[in-house]
């Protein structure tokens, strides 16, 4: 809950099969890095351990981002506004990753911290701040989130959607990707 609000996220995983894209909702309740992500991930493989399985998160239209894995290759991970997509629990997991960050560094930095309850609101404005200027010079090195999409955006191109197509979603981009894939019944079925 956050300001009064339910978040409300959904997710599915799409695993391809020789008879078309297989789909399932899941829980993300006991995923806390992507690396939990991508054994979810393999464990909906249906014919085995080489299947391609997407992983769908959403964020009620904000933000949504796409886990790729292929088999026992490293996941692939697109974001499609990570600014926005690092404030909530599952996109700082998925932005975390892509930036390097590392989850327990930044707890013993905040518990370091010696914090008298004036600093309320401080983050949120940070984060506002981060996404007033998106050409302010923030490099993703710096430690800062990037305005904007974050990763592999050819992530889908040999599945029929390009690298401009996906950078061009926004809305409901989870159907219009299961829609190319010809995926958007079995989608619209766990949805």
């Amino acid at each position: 809950m956050t300001s009064g609000r339910v978040t409300v996220y959904f997710a599915a995983l799409l695993a391809r099969t020789e008879d078309g894209w297989e789909a399932s909702d899941t829980e993300l309740d006991d995923v806390e890095t992507l690396s939990d992500l991508a054994d979810l991930a393999r464990e909906a493989a249906a014919d085995g351990a080489d299947d391609t399985v997407l992983v769908f998160i959403e964020q009620e239209d904000a933000w949504f981002g796409v886990v790729r894995v292929d088999g026992e290759e490293d996941p692939r991970v697109f974001v499609s506004n990570a600014a926005v997509a690092a404030r909530s629990s599952y996109g700082a997991m998925l932005t975390d990753e892509l930036l390097g960050h590392d989850q327990d560094d930044e707890e013993d930095e905040l518990e370091a911290l010696d914090l008298d309850g004036t600093e309320d609101g401080y983050e949120e404005e940070e984060a506002q701040s981060a996404t007033d200027d998106p050409d302010d010079g923030d490099d993703p090195s710096d430690g800062a989130v990037p305005a904007g999409p974050l990763g592999e955006s050819a992530i889908l191109a040999d599945l029929g959607i390009g690298e401009r197509d996906l950078l061009a979603l926004d809305g409901d981009a989870l159907v219009t990707i299961a829609d190319a894939l010809g995926a958007a019944e079995v989608l619209e079925a766990v949805r």
